[in-house]
């Protein structure tokens, strides 16, 4: 049942937005059918594809409450537990099943959307992307998926035209490659490239067409580091120090072409 999973993966995103050719649909769904995890874990995206839908409308107001602020904080330390601590407690991950840890990050999302619009603050973008990393690595944990860098490449050139290069050692770095996934976020979709990081986990989005000046942003518990290169916006989200998160952005400068 691995195998099958790993080969329908990069279909799930496409598959929720009603993206794929009729063959490859009826595939995803026939393995839904069999897959009570991957049911799940379509159920969690097409969860947070509603929310972000419902809530386009609200994308100009200022800010969430206080109090979705830290029940927003408080979800995300409690998905991967205080920053230094390594993981959440194994009672945590025991009891909750794959949607159910998925669909309590919705809320983080949520909490992103109702800031203001995400193209004209840098922290509503850091804070939407953050939610997305959390919820993508919650779906990860239930199906342990890795990709090879070579599918990888090639998922980017054809749903972004992106020719991207991976390092080629990122091992000396202490990168292990986990995979990619289209995501969506507030002005489309995006690329996410998954790594851990001395065990932790690290995400690389890649937003097409735009072009931010270059921040490094805390919120919920991460640092992010903005920047462009052409015209690509890049995000490099982790919960390690700001220092280590300096270093790595400028490997990923030096070592991805």
């Amino acid at each position: 049942m691995k195998s099958s999973c790993q080969r329908i993966d990069a279909l799930i995103t496409p598959f929720v937005d009603g993206e794929l050719p009729e063959p490859d649909s009826r595939n995803v769904e026939d393995h839904l059918r069999r897959c009570p995890p991957c049911y799940s874990r379509v159920s969690a995206e097409r969860t947070v594809r509603t929310l972000v839908r419902d809530n386009h409308s609200m994308l100009a107001a200022p800010r969430a409450p206080d109090g979705l602020r830290t029940r927003c904080a408080a979800l995300s330390h409690g998905a991967d537990g205080a920053r230094g601590a390594g993981r959440a407690p194994a009672n945590w991950r025991t009891r909750l099943t794959p949607y159910a840890l998925a669909a309590s990050l919705v809320v983080v999302v949520g909490g992103a959307f109702v800031y203001q619009a995400t193209d004209n603050s840098a922290r509503v973008l850091a804070a939407e992307l953050t939610a997305d990393h959390l919820k993508c690595f919650a779906l990860n944990r239930a199906l342990g998926t890795h990709e090879e860098a070579s599918l990888v490449e090639s998922s980017l050139a054809s749903s972004f035209g992106w020719r991207a290069h991976l390092p080629e050692n990122p091992a000396s770095a202490g990168l292990e490659l986990i995979g990619e996934r289209p995501c969506l976020y507030g002005q489309g979709k995006i690329a996410h490239i998954m790594y851990r990081h001395n065990g932790e986990p690290l995400s690389l989005f890649m937003l097409p067409r735009t072009v931010r000046p270059e921040q490094l942003v805390e919120t919920l518990g991460h640092e992010c580091a903005i920047w462009s290169s052409q015209d690509r916006t890049f995000v490099l989200v982790s919960r390690e120090s700001r220092a280590d998160v300096e270093k790595l952005v400028q490997y990923v400068h030096v070592s991805m072409r």
